[in-house]
């Protein structure tokens, strides 16, 4: 393979020369930053549409959404440099170089949350229906926004032969994302990895839990139970995508990916939730 190529073998796809960045006016610009624009943008979009059609004010979403940009990439930051410390320790001043990489999604999503409850109670506002209307659009945004990790060749997982299995020339990706199972079957003369395009699985995943927010929107039982279904759906989803990716961030003293646990303990914690509030309506429904 190429250096700037991409292949999908097993569905007979060949993408030659897939560039990570362009030049506008000597500018160059990284493909990543504008899919992610492109995937807020989107998400922002869906939310004030919801919004209109279930007779919120749209302006409310656009105004939070401001905020929220700003927070969640400040939170996906933190997010990573906390758990990948070692990497920073010595040279403090590169945790804002974000040039370089180094988001994670987890972190802007709990920053988003933390945004909207201080949001909402300044503007005197129901969190949890923001909570609800604004999560179908955040994941959109992420399914989007997982296509950055496409461009940038990364954000794969473990070596796989499945139908979706994706090869990516070695000197394209990172050194440290080659684990020893992947390396195992990289034999002599091939310059290319084969894995598990675990971005496109968490691309699929928030399109089709998107799609079920936005059919139960009407049905919900309470107000926050939609955030609910996003959390637990989102950790659903997480927990066996982290599983098999190479790039985790592990909890400090531990082998435990802290996004995978992270996910159960939201999944867990939604579905308690859930039930516990069920519970409470319907004894109040039959006092």
């Amino acid at each position: 393979m190429d250096l700037m190529d991409i292949a999908f073998p097993n569905l007979g796809i060949y993408l030659r020369d897939v560039p990570k960045s362009f030049e506008v006016f000597g500018f160059t610009i990284a493909l990543y930053g504008v899919i992610i624009g492109i995937g807020v943008i989107a998400g922002i979009l869906m939310a004030a549409r919801l919004a209109k059609i279930s007779g919120q004010n749209p302006d409310l979403y656009w105004d939070f959404s401001i905020y929220a940009v700003i927070f969640s990439v400040i939170g996906a930051r933190i997010y990573y440099v906390i758990f990948n410390w070692d990497r920073y320790r010595n040279n403090l001043l590169s945790i804002i170089n974000t040039r370089e990489g180094g988001m994670a999604i987890y972190g802007g999503v709990i920053a988003a949350f933390l945004t909207a409850f201080v949001y909402a109670k300044v503007k005197k506002q129901n969190f949890f229906l923001m909570a609800d209307t604004g999560v179908v659009g955040l994941a959109l945004g992420q399914a989007i926004g997982r296509w950055g990790n496409f461009t940038n060749r990364e954000v794969f997982g473990e070596y796989t032969d499945n139908l979706l299995a994706m090869r990516l020339p070695i000197a394209a990706v990172r050194a440290q994302d080659i684990s020893e199972s992947i390396a195992a079957h990289v034999t002599e003369g091939i310059n290319y990895i084969q894995v598990h395009p675990t971005f496109l699985y968490e691309s699929l995943w928030n399109l089709a839990l998107m799609f079920l927010m936005l059919v139960y929107f009407r049905h919900r039982k309470f107000d926050g139970e939609g955030a609910l279904l996003y959390l637990g759906g989102y950790g659903l989803g997480r927990a066996w995508i982290e599983g098999i990716r190479t790039d985790q961030l592990f909890i400090p003293g531990t082998e435990l990916p802290v996004s995978q646990v992270l996910a159960v303990v939201l999944l867990i914690g939604s579905v308690i939730c859930d039930g516990a509030v069920r519970i409470c309506l319907k004894k109040k429904k039959n006092k």
